[in-house]
């Protein structure tokens, strides 16, 4: 992590130091539709001690696109390349601390690739979820990761997915 202290003048004309995450230029995350299977990444995560769902994804390279650095990062982590990206959304997850955003795509289908695996510090593993099912852990709490929930959200929105709801019988 790079972390740049700032001396700055707000727009009050005050003066104030923030210490700014600059560690990446960007990161980035895919929602993987594959039919009918909403294809995420299992990965336990140790600040919260906890396997939670989220999307492949991660911190883009120097030189890359977001494209490039999210079929990089499907393949690095799941194994499959992802096909037909599409842009939802662009955040930033921390912009009182953090100086980068997270590019979220769209990709309907994928093709063979191979995970890097090797690093023992990334557990990841493939889940498959229909949409209904997915809602259901949305409405229920279980899904934590931001990009995940924003990704679901706008997929809804922009007309790729159904509308984000939850059906209890």
């Amino acid at each position: 992590m790079r972390v740049v202290r700032h001396e700055v003048v707000l727009p009050s004309g005050a003066r104030d130091t923030f210490e700014v995450d600059e560690s990446v230029q960007f990161a980035v995350a895919v929602l993987v539709l594959d039919g009918d299977e909403l294809l995420l990444a299992e990965q336990y995560r140790y600040p919260i001690d906890r396997w939670i769902l989220d999307l492949p994804g991660g911190a883009g390279e120097v030189g890359e696109t977001p494209e490039e650095a999210a079929r990089r990062e499907c393949e690095e982590e799941l194994g499959f390349v992802p096909e037909g990206l599409i842009p939802l959304h662009a955040f930033f997850p921390n912009p009182g601390r953090a100086a980068w955003p997270v590019h979220l795509f769209l990709a309907r289908g994928t093709s063979p690739g191979v995970a890097a695996g090797g690093d023992e510090a990334e557990q990841v593993r493939l889940v498959s979820l229909r949409v209904e099912e997915l809602d259901g852990r949305i409405a229920d709490g279980v899904i934590v990761d931001p990009s995940l929930l924003i990704a679901r959200a706008m997929a809804g929105l922009l007309g790729h997915l159904p509308p984000l709801a939850v059906h209890r019988p």
